[in-house]
């Protein structure tokens, strides 16, 4: 049976892809990994604090997570300095984000985030209780 063979999480991929957004002005790497008991993501945010890290769930089930990059205030601010070249806030201190539609087995109120060494890891646990969908079917009749 094709159910069978597309389960969770080829499923996703191949029926129905999962929400996975990102706008950069950053790379913003990232590894997605799962274990049996949660999903774990790893993000490079090399330069970030946690203050300019946000982590977030909207509409439900979507993982968005927010950087954004300080500027050198002082030095953009004089008049006298003329900027030549400007890579280092472009290729790695811009604004970043990325959304992530998680799956429908996750804990949603127990999601843990730390940075440690330039590496934002989010742990998402699995629920596992979460009744799988079933198919269901409906009978067709000719009148309403």
């Amino acid at each position: 049976m094709a159910g069978d063979f597309f389960g969770y999480p080829f499923r996703r991929f191949f029926m129905s892809p999962p929400v996975f957004r990102e706008w950069s002005g950053s790379t913003a790497l990232m590894d997605w990994l799962e274990s049996p008991s949660a999903h774990i993501f790893k993000i490079d945010v090399p330069g970030y604090s946690r203050e300019n890290i946000k982590v977030q769930i909207e509409d439900g089930n979507i993982l968005r997570i927010i950087g954004e990059g300080a500027k050198d205030k002082e030095e953009a601010n004089t008049k006298e300095t003329v900027w030549h070249v400007a890579e280092r806030r472009a290729g790695g201190r811009g604004d970043f984000s990325r959304e992530i539609e998680l799956p429908e087995n996750v804990k949603l109120d127990q999601i843990k985030a730390h940075v440690d060494n330039g590496v934002l890891t989010v742990i998402v646990p699995k629920d596992a209780n979460h009744k799988k969908s079933s198919v269901r079917n409906i009978n067709i009749t000719s009148k309403l």
